[in-house]
């Protein structure tokens, strides 16, 4: 059993209601908690995949490890609860439902947004630390470097577009997990729209403040630099590499997009379908 299109909607409306009237210390700590899941899946599939990925022969096997790992970031937000700022573009609904405030929608995205961060930078700072990206020669090291340095690459108005179809299917994965009723439906909810964002390398805010810090803390160890140069990555990209970048060159654009996919081609769309005209009466 599980929800209407129509059920959906009228709970994502009443779960919005939820987000936005927690105080704000909850909304840090469970975002940093979100944060951290979604680095855990980002480390997760970079480690499975590091290898596949650096062959051009293999290049389409490594995604598709990676996208079958991923999910695992938001299953865990979804079951173990959390706050996560791409999937709480939704939200919007309950502001279209008159259930929520602006204000209170910009608060939680606000919070939620810097507890992400917090999570998912302090995951990078241990794994950097840990001694895990020697893994494989240090191949794995190299392979956050060079993962990191393209996401900072990317032209401003493609980072946009990425972000758009990332949090597209990743509202879509929330919603069908709203409808299912159990456990075993979230989680196959939640893992194909996910893995299909994954293998498409489209852009999520979230797990990029893990992949960028990732390779910032990396790309100071000069092992791991001379592992980065092996698989490509310029001395040009890798001093483009650096905070500033994280948040001029990926998160700023990005996060735009995530916003228009998440709040525009889920949450309006769906409002003015399934909620509008009950509204209206």
């Amino acid at each position: 059993m599980f929800l209407t299109p129509a059920e959906i909607a009228s709970a994502t409306v009443e779960n919005g209601i939820k987000k936005t009237s927690l105080p704000i210390w909850k909304m840090i700590l469970l975002g940093i908690m979100a944060g951290a899941f979604i680095a855990f899946a980002a480390e997760g599939s970079n480690m499975a995949a590091s290898h596949l990925l650096s062959q051009p022969e293999t290049f389409g096997l490594g995604k598709l490890v990676a996208g079958v790992i991923f999910p695992a970031g938001l299953i865990l937000v979804v079951i173990c609860g959390a706050e996560l700022f791409t999937g709480n573009s939704l939200i919007l609904m309950s502001v279209l439902s008159k259930k929520a405030t602006v204000g209170g929608l910009l608060k939680n995205w606000v919070f939620v947004y810097i507890g992400n961060l917090i999570g998912s930078v302090l995951i990078a700072f241990f794994i950097a630390k840990s001694g895990q990206l020697s893994a494989s020669s240090a191949e794995l090291a190299g392979m956050t470097i060079k993962i990191a340095a393209g996401k900072v690459a990317l032209p401003f108005g493609s980072a946009v577009i990425l972000g758009i179809l990332c949090n597209w299917l990743v509202c879509a994965a929330v919603w069908m997990a709203t409808g299912a009723k159990d456990i075993t439906g979230k989680i196959f909810a939640i893992f194909f729209p996910i893995m299909l964002f994954i293998v498409s390398g489209f852009e999520h805010s979230v797990a990029n403040m893990y992949y960028i810090p990732a390779g910032i803390f990396a790309k100071a160890v000069p092992a791991y630099a001379e592992a980065a140069l092996a698989l490509g990555v310029t001395e040009e990209q890798m001093a483009s590499l650096n905070w500033g970048a994280l948040f001029g060159s990926n998160l700023l654009p990005v996060t735009i997009g995530n916003v228009i996919g998440g709040a525009v081609f889920m949450g309006m769309i769906y409002w003015f379908v399934y909620l509008r005209k009950s509204e209206k009466k």
